[in-house]
């Protein structure tokens, strides 16, 4: 059965394998010994696999009250952010007898591979965190209940979504630069194709064009500070005007921008103002201290989780997106006299 169209039930099974549903369930069961004869199994099993079928696994151990396990996505694992995630949601889990194991697909494009093709895994829902809805086909299959994270609303394969406001925190960045009196900016922007970071350069132009005489340009690298700092050089030594603020997508953008500045005689925050995103250990670790959005990426796991539970028991998941809230910090100040 080709992927997207009809899930196939133990029905279609039972129909191919020419034998009744009880008998598909207790081959698939494991439970068929003594009730039905190897060839049987051996029929069922065949027709199961043809048709792909995959059971539901989530229902079946709710009705039998079993330990539950969730599957929580993530682009890396050694990123503070979504370690953060995961405590969250793991709280929230275990108040429920819920497991959560994690799962990495770098960068969260895909397709991820299913790590669990072979044993096929008692998984009962999926919690996806700044990825691609495409990157999960593997994964969840046609019938595991998802929840995404940092993901289009409009764009998310009808899963549940939970968001943290993005568009809030580019609003509160560029608001506050505005009002200190830069008008040149530098976007240095993550080159990742990712709903996430495509509202915030949205957000980020929209804001500066209400304002008059304003412009930004936009340069784009890796989520390293090594990319970050290759970037912002070229950028930063460029021709025209320097720009007076460098806005960044990502606190390890921020860092690499902080290299680039000083390899180039540049002082932060008298020669240029520089904000990041996500609030990370990294940002109070540089000097100056860095002007960023924090993202309360525990409370973001939390309510991943809740949602998924609201889903698995067929209710509404809560609404609304997770306030976010600049810091300021001593990156950023107004910009020199021309």
């Amino acid at each position: 059965m080709a992927r997207g169209s009809t899930r196939p039930t133990s029905r279609d099974v039972a129909r191919a394998a020419g034998v009744s549903q009880a008998a598909v369930s207790l081959v698939l069961g494991d439970k068929w010994r003594g009730r039905v004869s190897e060839a049987t199994a051996a029929r069922v099993r065949q027709a199961a696999q043809d048709l792909g079928y995959r059971p539901n696994l989530a229902a079946r151990n709710l009705r039998l009250g079993q330990a539950r396990t969730a599957l929580l996505v993530v682009p890396a694992l050694t990123n503070e952010f979504f370690a953060a995630v995961y405590e969250g949601a793991a709280r929230i889990a275990a108040k429920h007898g819920f497991g959560v194991v994690l799962y990495p697909s770098p960068e969260g494009i895909g397709p991820a591979p299913d790590p669990f093709a072979s044993a096929r895994a008692a998984l009962d829902g999926v919690i996806a965190s700044s990825m691609a809805s495409e990157a999960l086909t593997e994964i969840r299959g046609d019938d595991l209940p998802l929840v995404m994270l940092d993901s289009d609303p409009a764009g998310s394969l009808g899963a549940a979504t939970v968001n943290l406001d993005i568009t809030d925190g580019m609003r509160q960045i560029t608001e506050h630069l505005l009002a200190l009196g830069h008008r040149r900016f530098l976007h240095l922007a993550a080159d990742i194709d990712s709903w996430t970071f495509h509202v915030r350069a949205r957000e980020l132009a929209t804001r500066v064009a209400q304002t008059a005489d304003t412009e930004v340009r936009t340069a784009k690298a890796p989520i390293t500070i090594e990319g970050a700092l290759a970037a912002a050089e070229n950028a930063l030594h460029g021709p025209g005007p320097r720009p007076t603020a460098l806005i960044c997508d990502d606190d390890k953008l921020a860092v690499g921008a902080y290299k680039a500045a000083r390899r180039l005689g540049l002082r932060i925050p008298e020669d240029l103002s520089v904000t990041g995103f996500d609030d990370l250990a990294l940002a109070t670790a540089i000097e100056p201290e860095l002007t960023t959005v924090h993202l309360d990426a525990e409370l973001f796991g939390e309510r991943g989780m809740t949602a998924l539970l609201a889903v698995l028991e067929g209710a509404a998941p809560p609404e609304g997106n997770i306030p976010v809230e600049l810091v300021v910090r001593g990156s950023t100040a107004p910009p020199r006299p021309s």
